[in-house]
Parts: structure tokens; sequence; C-alpha cells
């Protein structure tokens, strides 16, 4: 078995969380799921269907309702119990371009025994293109389309009330890094993403 689904399963796994959770968290799972995708394909050596995959299912854990931090706990367990080791470690990493679990943005809302499941697993993970790329993507993923870094940290800024000085220029690095790997812009990559790709 693949350590991640397919494509159609995992559109099926995120419709069937879109049932139990409707929201924008879906729409913007797909616009980072496509934003993946492109940007993979212009680097060149990078899987495009894998990028898409674990761009689609980074926040999978929303399935279980409207939480914060418990998200990711969430979707790290719901894809350790698939048998998806790859789809865990991307919805653990996605929130932490810097690896540690203070810079989370917005409530702390898991339990201390959740807190130490994700201290843990987080500590122990080595970071790969696949874990920078979807950290980027969601940075950049709105719900209605591809947005530049400004505007989508400037967004959650505006929502949350801060935004972590580190992890801001953490996803300037990323950008720049994904640059030289596309030989592109990633503005220019992604214009006119959206929801349909």
């Amino acid at each position: 078995m693949k350590a991640y689904p397919g494509k159609a399963e995992a559109l099926r796994l995120l419709r069937q969380a879109e049932t139990m959770n409707p929201g924008l968290w879906v729409d913007h799972c797909l616009v980072v799921a496509n934003c993946a995708e492109k940007i993979a394909l212009a680097c060149g050596n990078m899987d495009g269907e894998k990028a898409w995959v674990l761009g689609l299912l980074h926040d999978i854990g929303r399935r279980a309702g409207v939480f914060h931090l418990r998200h990711v706990y969430e979707g790290y367990m719901y894809m350790l119990s698939l048998g998806y080791p790859d789809a865990a470690k991307i919805c653990l990493t996605h929130s932490f371009s810097v690896q540690k679990l203070e810079d989370y943005i917005g409530k702390h809302d898991v339990t201390p025994d959740q807190r130490q499941t994700l201290e843990s697993a987080l500590a122990a993970c080595e970071y790969d293109d696949y874990d920078r790329l979807i950290q980027l993507c969601d940075s950049i993923g709105m719900a209605t389309g591809a947005a530049t870094l400004e505007e989508r940290m400037g967004d959650v800024k505006r929502r949350y009330g801060w935004y972590p000085q580190d992890k801001w220029d953490k996803n300037y690095e990323l950008k720049a890094y994904f640059e030289q790997k596309a030989g592109r812009s990633i503005d220019e990559i992604t214009a006119g993403i959206g929801v349909e790709g």
C-alpha cells in the first residue's frame, strides 16, 4: 500500500469530510492541492500527483469539527488510522514552517495528551520538499484561489490579530527556495489557480 492515497480516493475522503463539517476549508484544500501540483511539476524533480494529494488532505482533520490546533491532531491520527503515513505527516507539518508548536496561529484547543502527541511527532519529523511545498501552498491558498504571500498572511493576521515574525520570514524563504527550484516566480506559476485548477 502506498503511503498516501490516489487522487480519486483522496477526493472521496475530502467530499466525505465535507458532509461532516461543511465550510470554506474544503475549497481552500482544493486550491492548495492545485497550487502544489503546479509548483511540483514546475520543479521537475517532484511528483505532481503526490503533491496534489498531500495538498488536498492537509486540512482533513477539519472533518471532525470547527477546531484550531486540534485539526492538526485529528488529521494526523485519521491518516495514520487509514495507513497513510505520508499524508499523516503533512497533516502534522503543514502549520509549522518553523518546527515548533508554539507558533500555531489560533487556539491551542487540544488536551495535554494530544499536545504531547503532537510535540513528540513534530520533533521527530525530518522535513522534505513535500512538507515545505504544502507549507508554502497553505500560505498562498485562499478559498477563492491562489493569492500572494502578502495577501494571505495579511488576511490571517487580520483575522487572528498576529502572525509570528519567524513564520512570516520562513514563508518568504520557502517561496524563494521553490522559485529557485522551478526557475520561475511562484506568483507566475500559480496565477489564476482556483478550486478547479
